[in-house]
């Protein structure tokens, strides 16, 4: 043990040498989990069982240094496990910034998670931040690494365990609003019986709000591989005709077909919608189960014959899941055709 010791300082001048090492490893390790068929399952697993005992460190860190200074007879320095958190964090939220980078929708919504993770990766590698305003502040840094966990679990469950998209979110959420518990105190300047009614308060808040902001994470697991929106469909080579962006309300005669293919994990069952949008308003929700695995995407397609009577404007198709997050969108504008 002394042995191994003595042989981190010289492990941790390198990285500090070259601190972009380990941010640099996270995120070509998480774009190359992203691009293989299984999506190194074994790795987000990993990550997401040493953000849960990391977190577990920092909240009783005080109590276990003494007890491994009693134990071994040394005591574990101070900027040590601080350097070890702010690895822990650079890997495991460059390891899920490709997911989110290339499912994320966007012109949508979407774009606030994905900046808020952008923000934070940058954080963790950028020192005169993490340690001077992160590090400090307790609080602060519970917050962040529930985030990240937050992060990890949302790509990690899907691949592990075969949820679906809703399930995943539900107990990412869960975890993440718990391990916040212990950051609320830090958030609370006053005393008295205020304080613990917030102190009850804010859990529920911080669950709800989660839980109405889902429409804007994106399904980090869930990616359209090919979309088209056409008037004709091959049922045998399960194959639609030409996309179209313009199309007349004669083309509409015999309806249209939208057609998505979805990448998912292997082995995932999950049901999507298809929300056909008038003007920004739905008109039509039909409902499809795909199944994951397939290298180019789980082939699904809706075909829509009640259109109104006025059908110019402008049209949409949003893929979504069942809890609402959007997977991507298909767009395309009705025009009546020019008199001649």
């Amino acid at each position: 043990m002394k042995v191994l010791l003595d042989r981190i300082p010289t492990l941790l001048a390198l990285l500090r040498r070259y601190p972009g090492l380990v941010a640099l490893f996270g995120f070509c390790s998480g774009l190359a989990s992203f691009l293989l068929v299984d999506r190194q399952a074994h790795l987000a697993k990993v990550l997401g069982a040493v953000l849960l005992v990391s977190w577990l460190w920092l909240i009783l860190e005080n109590l276990l240094r003494e007890r491994i200074a009693r134990r071994f007879g040394f005591e574990l320095p101070l900027p040590l496990l601080r350097y070890g958190t702010q690895m822990i964090h650079q890997e495991s939220l460059f390891f899920v910034l490709p997911f989110f980078f290339i499912t994320t929708t966007w012109n949508s919504g979407q774009l606030l998670f994905s900046g808020l993770l952008t923000a934070a990766a940058l954080a963790s590698i950028t020192d005169p931040i993490y340690y001077r305003w992160l590090a400090p502040r307790r609080w602060l840094l519970l917050i962040f690494h529930s985030l990240t966990l937050f992060a990890v679990m949302l790509t990690a469950l899907p691949v592990i365990f075969h949820l679906s998209t809703p399930e995943s979110y539900r107990i990412a959420l869960a975890v993440a609003t718990v391990l916040a518990l212990p950051s609320l105190p830090g958030l609370i300047g006053f005393a008295g019986w205020r304080r613990i009614l917030l102190l009850a308060a804010l859990p529920l808040a911080m669950a709800s709000a989660g839980w109405m902001a889902r429409v804007w994470v994106p399904p980090a697991t869930l990616w359209l591989t090919e979309v088209a929106i056409s008037d004709r469909f091959d049922g045998a080579q399960r194959t639609p005709g030409e996309s179209l962006e313009r199309i007349s309300p004669e083309q509409m005669r015999n309806g249209l077909y939208a057609y998505t293919s979805i990448n998912a994990p292997r082995g995932l069952n999950e049901r999507i919608y298809h929300v056909w949008q008038h003007n920004g308003e739905e008109v039509d929700r039909i409902a499809l189960d795909i199944n994951g695995g397939r290298k180019e995407g789980y082939r699904a397609w809706t075909h829509k014959l009640n259109f109104p009577a006025s059908p110019e404007g402008r049209w949409q198709v949003r893929v979504v899941t069942e809890a609402g997050q959007m997977i991507g969108a298909l767009r395309f504008d009705v025009v009546a055709p020019t008199a001649k």
